[in-house]
This record gives structure tokens, C-alpha cells and sequence, in this order.
């Protein structure tokens, strides 16, 4: 197979890691694989799947579209790259590669077009736009059950053109980690660390757990918060942790490797108001590490297998608290949730499984595409 893969960018993030695992496997698999982001490619630490992919020798092109007034010069430089490819698939990811992808696809090429749905976001505009290229689509593969409906109510995609294929994650990575030493942040080192993980913005739901700090890190105890990642409530952030105290609450910037800090903390917490299935739900999971996550889009089939000891209704703050209170003084809880979940990441979520789905979803729409002619 032929496989063009387009993107919003490239940035480390859930969907940037699962297309940039499955193009290493399907190419692994030799299969030709390319991929396109709109926006400029990163650089630093941050360049990590771009410098993957070109390492296993799949060529990377962009866009440059860094802002709205050069998304026109972008897609004209999409549509001559696709044309000079003409793939069997041009499998898009995220809202403005779906978009964008779509009918540059369709205006150059024969390529079967894929849509990547990967979050349940019901933002009317975004949807309105999003809904036009959904009807120009062959297929449109959803990253859980719950954005598959969301797909189908707030999008109208068919069912028959509707098809779930989750997350993978790099199971080792995380399950064989060293576990990070909290002194580094002069904490002691029998912290019990509450850990979030994931991009500083309001979709995330951060305001609960300010709402119970002194639930979640109760002063004068060994328990702590840590939070880590980037995003627009950061400068906000830092001035409350200020006036709570260092001693109990610390941020950390963007990490290149949350392997050790997974490892070493006593729970990740994630109260979201939307999601499509979290990366780094998996990634606690193979660190053999209990979650308390809101029951939203993925989150809640994520934790499907002990859901009353790790999900509580979106904005339930009290609840929240409540367990991420009871795993930290339960170390026998702790321990058999984390080990239910590490058993459930490798039996469902490993990177070949994932690459073997989309692979076989591909082979089959390409044989339903020659039994129609």
C-alpha cells in the first residue's frame, strides 16, 4: 500500500505519537508511507517524531502554515505534494488536516480519504466546518466508542462508514522505567505524589483540583501535587502554586520523558471535561499506576475494568478528591488497581495491535473500493 498521512503538525502530543508509530510499523511492513504537516515542523526536544520518522527513512514534508493568513499557501503546497505521490490512502489526523486534507485529496488525487476523529469537542463552528469534509470522506476511523458517536450525532457520519481503532502505547517504555527521586524537587522522598500530566488548558478541568488542594495534599502530610506541561493557565498556575507553597505543589514544564515520573507517583489524576482517548492514561497504565479520571469521551472506556475505583462524573470535584484520597492511604488498593491496569494496556493497547487494525481496515476499504467498480 501506498499511504499518505496528513496532520495538523507535528508537535509531541496523543495523536503526533500514534501516527508516528503507525507509520513506522506499516513501514516496518513495507508499506510507502509519507507524512505532511500543515504547520511548521518543531524544533528542540520537541522534534522527536519528526527526527523518528526520518530516522526509519519516511519522508516528512510541511505546509509552514504557522498562522490562519497561510493556510491558503498551504494548501497549495499540499495538493502538488499529494499529487506527486498519489497514494492508495490519505489518512487525515485531527480537525484542520482533516479538513484541509480531505479536499486537497479530492481535488488532486484518487486516494481513498480517511478521516482521524480523535476528540469529542462540541465546538458548534468547529463542527459545522468539520461536517462538510466528513461528507467528502470514504471513511472516518474514531480513536474510541465514545467519539465514534460523537462522530455520528454531532457529524453524521454513516455507521457503515464509521470504524474504532484506540491508542497503543510503548509498553516497556513505561513498565520498566526507574522511578523518579522526588528530593530532585526537594521533596522527601517517601512522597506520595498526586501527578498530572498534559496541556495547561481548560479542557483538562485544573480548576478541580485547585477546588481540592487541601483534600489532594493536605498540609503538614507526605502527600503532594505535581503538575507538568505547557498550555495557556500556566502563568495562573504558578502564581496559585506560589501562594500554596512549593512544599506542597510544584509545576514542571513540558516533559521530553514522564516514564519516571509515572513511575515514581502514587496516582495521575486527569478530571477533563473532553477528551478522545488519552495517551497518557495508557502510559500510567503500563507504569502499573491507579488513575482517577473524569467519565468523559475514551477516559471512561479507558478505566472500563474498575471504573468505581478510578472515574467520577465530569465537575465532580468531591468525588475526585475522595479518590485519589482513598488510593493514597490504601497501599493494598493502590498496588491491585495499578496491576489490573498494567494487565489491561498489554492485553489490549500494544503498538502491533493498533498497526495491525489500521493496516487491515485500509486493505479491506481498498477491496470494497475495486468490488464497487
Amino acid at each position: 500500500m501506498r499511504v499518505d498521512f496528513v496532520i495538523t503538525e507535528m508537535n509531541v502530543g496523543g495523536a503526533e505519537r500514534c501516527l508516528t508509530q503507525l507509520a513506522c510499523g506499516l513501514h516496518a511492513s513495507s508499506h510507502r508511507v509519507r507524512v505532511f504537516s500543515l504547520g511548521p515542523l518543531p524544533c528542540g526536544e520537541q522534534r522527536q517524531l519528526v527526527d523518528r520518522l526520518i530516522g526509519d527513512g519516511i519522508p516528512v514534508a510541511s505546509g509552514q502554515a504557522a498562522r490562519p493568513s497561510q493556510f491558503l499557501s498551504c494548501y497549495h503546497r499540499l495538493k502538488s505534494w499529494l499529487n506527486e505521490g498519489q497514494a492508495d490512502i490519505c489518512q487525515t489526523f485531527l480537525h484542520h488536516a482533516n479538513v484541509m486534507g480531505t479536499f486537497a485529496a479530492r481535488a488532486t488525487t484518487s486516494s481513498l480519504c480517511i478521516g482521524g476523529m480523535r476528540v469529542a469537542e462540541p465546538r458548534w463552528l468547529r463542527s459545522k466546518i468539520e461536517r462538510i469534509a466528513v461528507r467528502r470522506m470514504d471513511h472516518v476511523i474514531c480513536v474510541s466508542q465514545a467519539v465514534s458517536r460523537f462522530a455520528q450525532n454531532n457529524l453524521q457520519v454513516d455507521t457503515t462508514r464509521c470504524s474504532v481503532i484506540g491508542n497503543s502505547v510503548d509498553i516497556p517504555r513505561f513498565s520498566t522505567a526507574g522511578p523518579f527521586s522526588w528530593s530532585e524537587l526537594g521533596w522527601p522522598a517517601d512522597s506520595l505524589v498526586t501527578l498530572f500530566v498534559g496541556r495547561l488548558h481548560p479542557q483538562k478541568g485544573l480548576e478541580l483540583v485547585q477546588q481540592q488542594m487541601d483534600r489532594i495534599a493536605p498540609p503538614n502530610s507526605n502527600r503532594r501535587l505535581l503538575i507538568v506541561g505547557d498550555g495557556p493557565l500556566k502563568h495562573s498556575l504558578q502564581q496559585w502554586a506560589s501562594r500554596i507553597g512549593h512544599e506542597r505543589v510544584q509545576l514542571m514544564p513540558w516533559q521530553n520523558h514522564v516514564a519516571p515520573l509515572l513511575k515514581a507517583a502514587r496516582t495521575l489524576v486527569l478530571p477533563s471535561h473532553y477528551e478522545g482517548m488519552p495517551n497518557v492514561i495508557l502510559e500510567a497504565f503500563a507504569s502499573g499506576l491507579p488513575v482517577v479520571c473524569s467519565r468523559v469521551e475514551g477516559s471512561e472506556e479507558l478505566v472500563s475494568h474498575d471504573r468505581e475505583s478510578q472515574s467520577f462524573e465530569p465537575g465532580d470535584s468531591v468525588k475526585m478528591a475522595a479518590l485519589i484520597e482513598r488510593l493514597a492511604t490504601d497501599d493494598t488498593l493502590c498496588r491491585t488497581v495499578g496491576e489490573a491496569n498494567l494487565a489491561r494496556v498489554r492485553r489490549d493497547f500494544s503498538i502491533s495491535a493498533m498497526v495491525d487494525a489500521y493496516a487491515s481496515r485500509y486493505r479491506d476499504l481498498m477491496t470494497r473500493r475495486v468490488d464497487v467498480r
